[in-house]
C-alpha cells in the first residue's frame, strides 16, 4: 500500500510502498477513505511522543471501510463504514470496566503506539470495543474531521465542563479544537469568548458562533478583556492550544467556582506551567483534563449533529491528496490554517 513515512524525527516525510497491514484476532483492517491532518501529527513527527518507534506512519483522525476482520470480531464486517476515537481502550482494565476507555491503561493510537492513516489501509485492535458505525448521513470527510478534535473538544465541553445554557465560556486558541469547542458551546447555549492572535481565525470563531473575540496580540490584558465581557468571569475556560500562556490566562479568568479544562497539548518547555493557585484555592476553581472520548459516547454527538445542531463539515477549510502532506504536516506548528485539513484522495 501507499503510505505516507518517516524514517528520522523532523526528517524528510517519504510517499513510500509499504506492507499491506494484517488484522489481529480481535482487529480489523481499514480501508481508509479520509483521515484529518492535525497538530498532535506533527507533535509525533517532531520526536514529543515517546511512544513512537520508527520508521512510522502517522494519522489518528479517519473514517473508512472495514476491509477484513479478525476470526474474534464480533459486531463488525466487511463493508461496514466507520470511525473511530483517536484513543483507543483494550476493554478489560478498570478505567474500560468503569467506562472511560479514553483513560485505558493500555491504551493505542493510531499513529503513535502503531503504524496510523496516512496510508491506504490502517490495522485496528479492540475493534468491538473501539469502532464505530458511520451513520448515513455523516459524509467520510466530515467524520474524519471528528476524530480528535472534534470529540475531543465534545468531551471537554459537555462531559468535563458540564456547559449549560446562559453560561460564559472561554475558548483560547482557535484552531480545530477551539473552533470544534466554540461550536459545540454555542449549540449549548452558552455565550462564547474566543481568544487568539489570527485574525482569520477569529472571523472563523464569530462565524461558527463566538459572540465576542480577543485578539491576543493586539490587547494589553487579555485576562481583564475576558472578566469584563464575561461580567466577572468565565463559568468554563478552555485551552485549546496548550502552552503556559494560554494555560495561566484560562484559569485565570475564571469566576469563582469556575472551571478550566486543558484540551491542547503541553509538550516541551510548557509541560510544567505556572498556575495562580492562590485564586484556585480562594475561589474554588476546578482544574480538569480531557483527553479524546469513548466509543460508547458517539451516539450523542451524532444526535446533535443529525439534527443539525452542530456542523463540523463547516471545520474543513480544504482537502488534501495524501501526497500533500509532505509539505503540509511539517507547517502544522504555524498556524496558518484557520480549520481543518482532511486529505481525502489516495
Amino acid at each position: 500500500m501507499k503510505a505516507i513515512l518517516f524514517e528520522e524525527f523532523q526528517g524528510p516525510l517519504q510517499l513510500k510502498e509499504v506492507p499491506d497491514p494484517i488484522a489481529k484476532d480481535d482487529g480489523v483492517v481499514i480501508k481508509v477513505t479520509a483521515t484529518g491532518l492535525c497538530r498532535s501529527d506533527w507533535h509525533g513527527w517532531m520526536g514529543h511522543d515517546p511512544d513512537i518507534i520508527l520508521p512510522h506512519v502517522p494519522g489518528h483522525e479517519l473514517a473508512g471501510i472495514v476491509e477484513s476482520t479478525g476470526k474474534k470480531v464480533k459486531k463488525f464486517q466487511v463493508g461496514d463504514r466507520v470511525t473511530l476515537p483517536f484513543v483507543c481502550g483494550c476493554g478489560h482494565c478498570p478505567q474500560c470496566d468503569s467506562g472511560n476507555h479514553q483513560i485505558c491503561d493500555h491504551q493505542s493510537q493510531p499513529g503513535f503506539t502503531h503504524w496510523g492513516s496516512f496510508a491506504e489501509y490502517v490495522a485496528m485492535d479492540y475493534a468491538d470495543v473501539n469502532l464505530v458505525k458511520l451513520p448515513e448521513t455523516i459524509a467520510d470527510t466530515t467524520a474524519a474531521a471528528l476524530g480528535c478534535r472534534f470529540i475531543t473538544a465534545f468531551r471537554a465541553v459537555v462531559e468535563q465542563g458540564k456547559t449549560q445554557r446562559g453560561q460564559f465560556v472561554a475558548v483560547h486558541g482557535c484552531g480545530g479544537v477551539g473552533q470544534s469547542a466554540i461550536m459545540i458551546a454555542k449549540a449549548l447555549g452558552a455565550q462564547v469568548i474566543a481568544i487568539d492572535i489570527h485574525e482569520p481565525s477569529l472571523q472563523l470563531a464569530q462565524e461558527l458562533g463566538a459572540s465576542y473575540v480577543v485578539n491576543a496580540s493586539k490587547s494589553h490584558d487579555v485576562v481583564g478583556e475576558v472578566i469584563s465581557l464575561s461580567k466577572g468571569g468565565v463559568h468554563v475556560s478552555l485551552d485549546a492550544l496548550g502552552s503556559a500562556e494560554t494555560c495561566f490566562n484560562s484559569i485565570a479568568n475564571l469566576r469563582k467556582q469556575g472551571k478550566h479544562v486543558q484540551v491542547g497539548l503541553m509538550t516541551g518547555n510548557h509541560q510544567h506551567p505556572k498556575v495562580p493557585m492562590d485564586r484556585v484555592l480562594a475561589d474554588e476553581l476546578e482544574i480538569l483534563g480531557s483527553h479524546g472520548m469513548q466509543a460508547h459516547k458517539y451516539p450523542d454527538m451524532f444526535q446533535m449533529i443529525e439534527k443539525g445542531l452542530l456542523q463540523p463539515q463547516k471545520l474543513i477549510e480544504r482537502t488534501l491528496k495524501l501526497e500533500d502532506l509532505i509539505t503540509e504536516l511539517p507547517k502544522m506548528n504555524t498556524f496558518s490554517n484557520s480549520g481543518i485539513m482532511v486529505v481525502d484522495s489516495f
